[in-house]
């Protein structure tokens, strides 16, 4: 029965839902979900303890960096999943897509290999506005 109210909590959040939205198109790191959602980090990985305690998301390390993808392991929650993902507002997570495909370029076009130690993501200052103005600046 537990399981069922931490499930039910999860989804009763519009911010949790709109992280189930942006899983659904595959694995995410937190940095990607912060510029995605506009948030601080603090606040997108409280959001991501819930969905993970309630067994709807799973993440993976790699380095010092964590990553989440959506568990759908279990066809009750893949249910759940697709019916929340369903009826979630297009509107917003469009918005949250614009954001997240302008963050992936910008990580794309300052480090083509990857994020790597290196990488300081949003506490950096890194901005669409800051890779267009890198772009020009090697371009000149």
């Amino acid at each position: 029965m537990q399981e069922l109210v931490a499930i039910f909590k999860a989804l009763s959040d519009e911010t949790r839902l709109r992280i189930i939205r942006l899983l659904h198109q595959g694995e995410l790191c937190v940095c990607d979900l912060v510029a995605a959602l506009d948030m601080v980090q603090p606040k997108v990985s409280f959001h991501l303890k819930i969905l993970r305690e309630a067994g709807l998301i799973r993440d993976r390390k790699e380095g010092r960096w964590t990553h989440y993808r959506l568990d759908d392991s279990d066809i009750f929650v893949r249910f759940l999943l697709l019916s929340s993902i369903e009826r979630t507002s297009v509107g917003i997570v469009e918005e949250d897509k614009k954001r997240l495909d302008g963050f992936q370029k910008a990580k794309t076009l300052l480090h083509p290999g990857g994020i790597g130690d290196g990488w300081r993501g949003l506490e950096g200052g890194v901005t669409t506005e800051a890779v267009s103005e890198e772009k020009r600046g090697n371009e000149a």
